[in-house]
């Protein structure tokens, strides 16, 4: 399971929900029906866009009680019905636990996760030195194979002692 979308808060007096995307392409969700939220199987009744947030209204969920008992939860579906990719995207879930290494093929570490913080995600990589963040950029990320689970990475100088730092 993948999660397309966390639950904000509720959004009016029918049950409906302020959802924050985890997709970066906003029709993703006019095609979205059946999902998961707190491990059970939910329906969209409606989705829709108010003042730039997406708004999900779910099937048996009528009420702001009901509603608040949603608030915080993920929305998640099969990862095999994640959207089509274009040539040269990526999913950031499909990088983790990729080998990292330089393009002189020494070992720098292992995606561990991500962090999102306005520019390019982050990539956080376990490394024999500690935590280090790398930027996910096609200027530094070179070689990127999620099936191989291998990134081949070009450092900027300086790079890992900012992250000592």
């Amino acid at each position: 399971m993948v999660s397309i979308a966390r639950l904000l808060r509720p959004r009016g007096n029918k049950g409906e929900l302020l959802a924050c995307p985890l997709s970066d392409r906003p029709g993703r969700f006019d095609h979205i029906h059946d999902v998961v939220v707190q491990g059970a199987a939910r329906r969209i009744e409606r989705v829709w866009w108010h003042d730039g947030r997406l708004v999900l209204k779910f099937e048996g969920i009528d009420s702001i009680d009901q509603a608040e008992v949603l608030r915080g939860a993920e929305v998640s579906i099969p990862a095999d019905q994640r959207a089509p990719l274009e040539a040269g995207e990526y999913y950031l879930a499909d990088l983790v636990d990729c080998e990292v290494f330089d393009p002189q093929g020494a070992r720098i570490g292992v995606v561990a996760g991500w962090q999102e913080c306005g520019g390019p995600p982050l990539l956080i990589v376990e490394s024999p030195d500690g935590e280090l963040l790398i930027p996910f950029a096609f200027t530094i990320c070179r070689e990127i194979d999620p099936a191989a689970k291998r990134i081949v990475a070009d450092l900027p100088e300086g790079l890992r002692d900012l992250n000592r730092a």
